[in-house]
């Protein structure tokens, strides 16, 4: 996280300014895919923990009412649809339909009324449904787990800004391969874009 110095430049700046979070409420539960849970593939850091929190999380979402949705890396058989962003990071053309690598894990089971989203690129808005989905059903703030904090999270929750939702970042339902990174990135998203609050600060809400 950042030293007292940096905070004081960006306190000065006017930035980490407090978003008021209004009902009604959705969860985005981004990336957590098989994939993403084995460190020989993706996996590896703080993701497993993550993982763990968020069944807790998935629970009260579940219990609150709230509009859950998933997103899965998914590309065509015949890797038709890869694009700059595997050429990148080739190894997601792995991730078609059938591949378990592309299944969200057994411990986040989807539930019937839930949003599956299939996705090619980092953030869970690009080129996806997720947008319209969630403005149809007038979802104002947006809780946000997921993997990885520093690429698709961040991706996702920049766009949920863009787009006109609240977004929250919940601190220990977010992974990172990278500790480092994941720190870094949760400073900077909570000074420019989301709330960033831990799970049993969530779980006292009263207002969503």
């Amino acid at each position: 996280m950042s030293n007292t110095h940096e905070q004081g430049v960006y306190d000065r700046q006017g930035f980490g300014n407090s978003l008021e979070l209004l009902a009604p409420a959705g969860l985005l539960l981004v990336d957590f895919i098989n994939g993403f849970a084995d460190p020989e593939v993706f996996g590896g850091g703080n993701i497993d923990s993550a993982i763990e929190q968020t069944v807790k999380l998935l629970t009260l979402a579940r219990a609150r009412g709230w509009l859950v949705s998933y997103t899965r890396v998914v590309y065509a058989d015949d890797g038709s649809d890869a694009n700059v962003f595997t050429d990148k990071v080739p190894g997601c053309l792995a991730f078609t339909e059938a591949c378990e690598l592309s299944h969200i894990v057994p411990e986040l089971p989807p539930a019937p009324g839930d949003l599956i989203i299939r996705k090619q690129y980092p953030s869970a808005f690009f080129g996806t449904h997720l947008a319209p989905s969630l403005a149809l059903r007038g979802i104002k703030t947006l809780f946000i787990t997921g993997a990885t904090t520093s690429g698709c999270v961040r991706a996702s929750a920049v766009d949920a800004v863009c787009h006109g939702f609240r977004p929250v970042i919940v601190e220990d339902c977010v992974g990172d391969r990278s500790i480092a990174q994941h720190e870094a990135n949760l400073f900077d998203l909570k000074m420019k874009y989301t709330e960033v609050m831990k799970l049993e600060d969530v779980e006292a809400l009263t207002s969503v």
